[in-house]
């Protein structure tokens, strides 16, 4: 038996040790994975649910729901409130934190209430390689659990075993939040978070990967990787590109030369 099989068994274990569960669930490549091994071991004593707010984008959800269909897994989509709270809008380093915090407690009533004894997210062992103070909001509420980190996995190994399973997420790109988009220190509002997503599709008419359309008030900073940089700056291409974002708001556009990486915001900590 492989290492990898064995993290299989023991995710499996972890899973039927929740006796019922509600998946904590986006539609991204970990939570989709969680969702689909919840199914396989609790059948339908596991569910499926997407907190939609003005943070996820509406292409997000849809894709969602699909998803969710074809696992086979029940799917239950709750209005989040993470916006009605001024600490999440003021937008500081610890945005995370106070929209976990609001989400997962809001998930654990509505959980309980509905006769699920535990709440399940996916972090995986990659994430404590980055700045996430959500994982502070989910280490403080006891009914929330983490079982794909409990049990080791990392994004790769995720991948992988999604790819056997035939799940479509196996190679999507990893997603986050449009507030990850927006500069710390600036104000969280729906009409910043509508400029981000429609940005981001504009983008996505003319590369693929991995894009972000980071947000800086005025300024629009646009990350692809690297090799897609060049079907961005072709003559033909351009001018659509700048025209557009300008038409969303942005005054100045921006083609960041380093490309895409993750947490890129992060970067200004110290600034903020």
């Amino acid at each position: 038996m492989t290492q990898l099989q064995d993290k299989v068994n023991n995710l499996n274990n972890i899973l039927l040790s929740l006796g019922s569960v509600a998946i904590a669930y986006s539609g991204g490549v970990d939570s989709t994975f969680l969702a689909a091994a919840a199914y396989r071991a609790l059948g339908d004593k596991a569910v499926a649910v997407t907190a939609c707010s003005e943070s996820s984008p509406s292409w997000e959800n849809n894709e969602a729901q699909a998803i969710a269909q074809a696992i086979g897994i029940k799917h239950i989509v709750l209005t989040a409130g993470e916006m009605n709270n001024a600490d999440f809008v003021a937008n500081t380093s610890q945005r995370c934190y106070y929209c976990k915090k609001e989400r997962f407690s809001a998930l654990v009533a509505w959980a309980g209430a509905q006769g699920y004894g535990l709440v399940a997210e996916g972090t995986n062992a990659d994430d404590l390689k980055d700045f996430r103070p959500g994982m502070k909001a989910i280490a403080e509420l006891p009914k929330v659990k983490s079982p794909l980190f409990a049990a080791g996995f990392t994004k790769a190994e995720i991948r992988a075993v999604s790819r056997e399973w035939g799940l479509p997420t196996w190679d999507k790109p990893s997603a986050a939040c449009l507030v990850s988009r927006l500069s710390y220190g600036l104000p969280i509002t729906p009409v910043r978070l509508k400029q981000v997503e429609a940005a981001e599709e504009l983008v996505r008419r003319y590369c693929s990967g991995q894009i972000r359309v980071r947000h800086h008030d005025s300024l629009a900073r646009i990350e692809v990787q690297p090799e897609a940089m060049p079907f961005l700056t072709r003559p033909e291409v351009l001018p659509s590109i700048v025209a557009g974002l300008k038409e969303l708001g942005f005054t100045y556009i921006a083609l960041d030369l380093s490309g895409y990486r993750t947490g890129s915001m992060n970067e200004t900590l110290d600034e903020v």
